[in-house]
């Protein structure tokens, strides 16, 4: 596919009333849907002329269990979850407890951030959109059989197997060739590394034939953090058992804007080998500085920062969706979102611009502005690391670029 980058990029923007009340109603994230699109809306991004507001069509059975067991969806799904006597054991087997407990609207929930995501995939795969936006999806710990780390559905593997049924047409010559399979990309910036979806997809592409998808994950990984999988360590090209399409870029404490400057440079390798025509981001919040986990300094605005990175995605000339996550410290997840935003449609907000008269307005004090600057904690990422990051990367790319030469 020949990289277009679209000067004034046409948006879809998935929201509707009813997707930001049981999102809202999320135990982890409560009323943090509610305060993400008020902001967005008080800036008048909502009424931009490339943007367009589509509502979700929630997901039914069917669409839900294209990726997930039918048990674990009929209990998510089923009123008696809810219960006050519900059955304590078939909800433990489904990881219904702990992180993941059972709330009011589970089941409005599950249909509706699935359904947003899936209209989003249709925006992008039916030509009407060039990016689509779904801030409530992005759940990228949820596994096929069991909730887990907050997450109930898992949105965006429903994503990626959507959007890797899509054909490309192929370029001319010759005219009479049939359109290849989608390659479908997903990175994901979240400070947790994605299980959910890298397990998903592990080994999942053909050994010898065209490869369909990758996942990259940039994130922190440290003894007892969430989530533990051997898939979360650095790749590495010798190893006889490597996945060249399931790939992990795990950072230290402290990264900040010049460690993710430095890694970037990894990003683009593998993108320009895999070459991909769509790419599912998810841009969980929870390594931005004023966090409660507090482990990564990353800014929101600045050359390497939240916004710069996904700022590069959005022109790489692929189909953009993208998606939410983490980020407990909500005013700083709706100030980068609502940034993010801007970034889609092509007109950047400025960082010091003030914050809006609005109904969430006091939430955002001291400095009423929207930017989330750097701190002072120290990136513990050396040079020896990152330079070990890119060497490793170098060789991974040059693998994967003879995979997808079987498709072009």
């Amino acid at each position: 596919m020949t990289a277009r980058v679209v000067d004034t990029p046409r948006v879809a923007y998935l929201v509707s009333n009813d997707l930001v009340k049981v999102s809202s109603l999320l135990p982890s994230n409560k009323n943090r849907s509610i305060l993400v699109h008020s902001l967005v809306k008080s800036y008048g991004l909502l009424s931009r002329p490339q943007m367009r507001v589509a509502p979700p069509i929630p997901a039914d059975i069917n669409a839900l269990t294209m990726y997930h067991s039918r048990d674990f969806i009929e209990c998510l799904v089923d009123p008696r979850t809810c219960a006050a006597d519900a059955d304590s054991i078939r909800l433990e087997q489904f990881g219904i407890e702990e992180d993941c407990p059972a709330f009011r609207g589970l089941s409005a929930y599950v249909k509706l951030v699935a359904g947003a995501v899936l209209t989003a995939t249709k925006q992008l795969s039916s030509g009407e959109s060039d990016i689509a936006i779904c801030w409530d999806g992005g759940r990228h710990h949820a596994q096929k059989s069991r909730a887990s780390g907050f997450c109930y559905v898992a949105d965006c593997v429903l994503a990626m197997l959507a959007l890797k049924r899509m054909r490309i047409p192929t370029p001319v010559p010759p005219s009479t060739a049939s359109p290849r399979k989608a390659r479908v990309m997903y990175l994901d910036l979240d400070l947790h590394f994605s299980d959910g979806v890298s397990h998903a997809f592990h080994r999942s592409n053909p050994p010898s034939g065209p490869p369909q998808i990758l996942t990259l994950s940039i994130h922190h990984a440290a003894p007892g953090f969430f989530p533990s999988s051997p898939l979360a360590a650095l790749p590495d090209p010798d190893d006889a058992a490597l996945d060249p399409l399931t790939l992990s870029l795990p950072l230290a404490r402290g990264a900040s804007n010049a460690s993710m400057l430095r890694v970037w440079r990894s990003v683009e390798c593998v993108k320009d080998a895999f070459a991909p025509d769509y790419v599912v981001v998810q841009c969980g919040a929870d390594g931005l500085v004023g966090d409660p986990y507090a482990v990564w300094n990353w800014a929101l605005g600045g050359e390497g920062g939240f916004g710069w990175c996904v700022q590069n995605v959005c022109q790489w000339g692929a189909k953009v969706l993208l998606l939410g996550g983490g980020g407990y410290n909500s005013p700083n997840v709706a100030r980068a979102w609502t940034y993010l935003t801007s970034i889609a449609l092509g007109e950047p907000l400025a960082l010091d611009t003030d914050i809006p008269d609005h109904q969430g307005f006091p939430l955002y004090s001291p400095s009423f502005t929207l930017d989330v600057p750097t701190g002072n904690a120290r990136d513990e990422n050396t040079e020896e690391y990152l330079h070990s990051i890119e060497q490793r990367f170098v060789r991974i790319a040059e693998i994967i670029r003879q995979r997808v030469q079987v498709d072009d």
